[in-house]
């Protein structure tokens, strides 16, 4: 069992909240009340980055000292969305979020993970008709070994897990984003994921 705080308490959130409680971990969802991410913060070993991507960085970096010596597992696309709501642009263009929270947070390990796929891939991968890939970013290899076994435990296989390297190669999967829309607009809100064939 691990102590978990979940930021954001949306469609993201609440999912993974959810699936991490069934699999016997201690979870924590911060809401919007004054304190509330900072005492959810305070008492957990994992801290799960569900925010909206747009507001997370100055979100993240108000707890830089609560999450001092803490896992943060960035779930989050920085992007503007566009007149239908879907994302549109990057906001961090040539970088990413993560890369940007792993600078402010220098004493934090930043993992990017979950970020390519529709939010209830995350939590059910083996219910798409051929297997996803979950990628891997960070700088930190225990900390991404921590990650691994969470993704495990959301029913991730080993084989499915894609470790790209430093916090640097997030740049990659947060762009991957501008497929979304594209993707949703063609065949709506049906599931999906990228997957790495080989």
């Amino acid at each position: 069992m691990t102590t978990i705080a979940v930021l954001g308490n949306g469609r993201v959130g609440g999912s993974l909240a959810l699936a991490l409680t069934r699999a016997g971990h201690e979870v924590t969802v911060a809401d919007r009340s004054p304190g509330s991410a900072a005492d959810a913060v305070r008492t957990a070993r994992i801290v799960i980055n569900a925010t909206p991507g747009a507001g997370s960085l100055e979100r993240l970096v108000a707890l830089r000292e609560e999450l001092r010596g803490r896992i943060l597992v960035d779930v989050s696309n920085a992007t503007a969305d566009g007149p239908d709501g879907l994302p549109a642009d990057l906001l961090y263009p040539g970088s990413s979020l993560a890369e940007h929270l792993q600078e402010a947070l220098p004493g934090t390990q930043v993992v990017k993970t979950l970020n390519t796929m529709l939010y209830t891939v995350m939590t059910a991968p083996a219910a798409l008709t051929q297997p996803p890939t979950v990628f891997l970013s960070g700088e930190d290899p225990e900390a991404k070994q921590v990650v691994r076994e969470l993704l495990a435990d959301l029913g991730w296989h080993e084989e499915w897990i894609t470790d790209l390297g430093g916090i640097g190669t997030a740049r990659a999967t947060e762009a991957a984003i501008l497929f979304v829309p594209h993707v949703i607009r063609s065949s709506g809100f049906t599931p999906f994921a990228v997957s790495i064939t080989r």
